[in-house]
């Protein structure tokens, strides 16, 4: 868990420290994916204050999202922008450059869980280009 708490300290710091203080990223768990030689599985929750958002950015990874709370905005490039409300689903593969991820709210939080498939030595976060 030591290992996950700090890849995740040093992907979010990629994102420089005004969206870092705005988006909060909580570790959940991490766990080597038994049968896929070198994969894990990794969860966190992701936090936007009311008017948070996340800077163009991708993953190195498979990443599944599920809204907990309030709503958020997402769009991949080559995608659809969509709004998403609590229950809702959204992924992000491997290749993808997230464009947009923010709250849609100015008023309310946000809070969601993503779960990644990815390689174990892959940092979570990196720039889009």
């Amino acid at each position: 868990m030591r290992k996950f708490i700090v890849a995740i300290i040093m992907a979010t710091s990629l994102w420089g420290p005004s969206v870092h203080a705005a988006t909060s990223v909580t570790p959940l768990i991490t766990h080597d994916l038994q049968g896929i030689p070198d994969k894990e599985g990794a969860m966190v929750m992701v936090g936007y204050p009311p008017g948070g958002a996340d800077p163009v950015h991708r993953h190195n990874a498979s990443v599944f999202v599920y809204v907990l709370k309030g709503s958020i905005i997402m769009q991949v490039e080559g995608g659809a922008r969509v709004t998403l409300k609590e229950g809702q689903t959204f992924f992000e593969g491997p290749d993808d450059v997230h464009l947009i991820g923010r709250n849609a709210s100015q008023t309310e939080p946000a809070r969601f869980l993503a779960f990644f498939v990815k390689d174990r030595t892959a940092p979570f976060v990196m720039p889009a280009h």
